[in-house]
């Protein structure tokens, strides 16, 4: 994933550009990037690892080295950006979130005609320079973005820093947000919402799926309307999204504190207490505890931010170290204690194992789990959330091929009836995994549950890995906004 902040400002806003990004860390730990621009020193842009610190800490002592009253920022788990353009419609600035499937293709695509491409990450195409070239390919920056929205096959959200201005793009499906805020004297644009509050802006607007938008310090025009449209994605609310932050209006914490209630209501299950695996089953289990009439308790703790999410790293021995070192267990809460355990999701069951383990271990007398969104069967097609390669490595996916091979693990029809809530396939699926991992009993959030508690129509929400159904082809939208 990746999350990013821009501003305009009658005064100099390096200090917002640097904090508001650092509000996004949450959504990447790999690369982080800061540009500026003021009119009479140009651009200054500044890429740096985050492998081993922190944006704020890496960023902090190079401060005095930006100015002016415009800038962008971006913390990603992908690509190094913001990545500087200087084309027939002025020079820019770009970052984006985005996942292209089609990357090879388009590349050579650009190649034939004539561009070229020089910036690459661990090898491979830099994403955000094959999105400035389509860019350049546009009469004006409208144009280009839209070349964008109708070649890419994925999703692609953006921000560029122009000399007038900073021009926000919503994905043509909307699968990713923007937030749109205002104070005294500046406008910004960010994918978290928790980015304003501290540095005294207001929510003005979220972005409709595939509009644009430009800011300046004195107001927001915009350049394009919305699609009619949206697929936003569902795992804002589920997973990666922060507690304090709001898309589409729709506030993560009390999303998550439905859902966990409206389980905990219907559970039937004895438990001594409700717990939630930090930080994302937190609220959750919170839900749960105040639905089902029994106390909240925080049997497992995360020692330190410091560590970064456990599904990132791409090697599997590091995601286990990682998930086993920043989560400690209570013995005193968990002793001689039937204990329910709240988290966001199971994508390989690596930690779900471990964690399991380390519960009894430290002397639960029963675990039970339940999920804040229903298995996931297929693999995202649209964002960057887990480093997963295929979908041979979710766990719904190994133990269908388990059960029937191969062939059925990959044919729409059979992975049709295992998302289908409570056939028979599904009831053997959710049974295997309970009892590979040794729960007492595990239940997953059903999907109409989940969009209830988002409270958005379902076709406005992308449930794909629960269910795929999400659709990305952009002929679509523009038939339906015709």
């Amino acid at each position: 994933m990746a999350g990013f902040f821009g501003t305009v400002s009658t005064s100099p806003c390096v200090a917002d550009v640097f904090y508001g990004t650092d509000y996004n860390s949450h959504l990447g730990t790999r690369r982080g990037g800061m540009a500026t621009y003021s009119a009479e020193k140009g651009f200054k842009r500044s890429i740096h690892s985050l492998e081993s610190t922190y944006f704020r800490t890496r960023f902090e002592s190079e401060l005095d080295e930006f100015v002016g009253n415009s800038g962008i920022g971006i913390i990603s788990d992908t690509d190094a950006q913001p990545l500087l353009f200087n084309s027939h419609l002025g020079r820019f600035a770009i970052c984006t979130v985005a996942k292209i499937n089609n990357l090879t293709e388009l590349a050579d695509q650009l190649l034939e005609e004539g561009m070229h491409l020089t910036e690459f990450t661990s090898g491979r195409i830099n994403p955000t320079e094959l999105v400035g070239c389509l860019i350049v390919k546009g009469k004006d920056f409208v144009d280009g973005i839209e070349n964008v929205f109708r070649r890419v096959k994925g999703s692609c959200t953006m921000l560029l820093l122009t000399e007038d201005g900073v021009i926000a793009a919503r994905d043509s499906w909307g699968r990713t947000p923007i937030v749109v805020g205002r104070k005294e004297g500046a406008y910004a644009v960010t994918s978290e919402s928790t980015s304003f509050p501290n540095l005294g802006y207001e929510t003005v607007k979220f972005l409709g799926p595939g509009e644009i938008v430009r800011i300046k310090a004195d107001g927001c025009e915009q350049l394009r309307m919305p699609n009619k449209r949206m697929q936003v994605c569902s795992f804002l609310w589920v997973y990666y999204g922060f507690p304090t932050s709001d898309y589409e209006g729709k506030n993560t914490e009390v999303v998550r504190n439905a859902t966990g209630y409206a389980m905990g209501k219907a559970d039937d299950t004895e438990v001594d207490c409700a717990c939630g695996i930090p930080d994302s089953g937190i609220g959750m289990a919170i839900g749960y505890a105040a639905g089902h009439g029994c106390p909240y308790m925080r049997a497992i703790s995360k020692y330190t931010p410091t560590w970064p999410r456990s599904f990132t790293p791409s090697n599997q021995e590091m995601r286990n170290l990682v998930a086993k070192m920043k989560l400690i267990q209570n013995k005193s809460v968990l002793e001689n204690k039937r204990v329910l355990f709240c988290d966001d999701s199971i994508v390989r069951g690596t930690q779900l194992r471990d964690n399991t383990a380390c519960l009894f271990e430290a002397g639960a007398k029963e675990v039970h789990m339940r999920i804040a969104c229903p298995p996931l069967i297929y693999p995202c097609q649209f964002i960057n959330f887990t480093s997963s390669k295929t979908e041979m490595e979710l766990i719904t996916r190994r133990i269908i091929a388990e059960l029937e091979g191969m062939d059925a693990a990959h044919d729409p029809e059979r992975l049709k009836a295992y998302a289908t809530t409570d056939s028979p396939e599904y009831r053997q699926l959710v049974e295997i995994i309970r009892n590979r991992f040794g729960l007492n009993s595990l239940k997953f959030t059903k999907l109409e549950d989940l969009i209830e508690a988002i409270g958005l129509p379902k076709e406005q929400v992308c449930t794909h890995c629960f269910d795929g159904s999400s659709q990305f082809t952009l002929e679509e939208v523009n038939l339906d906004n015709k």
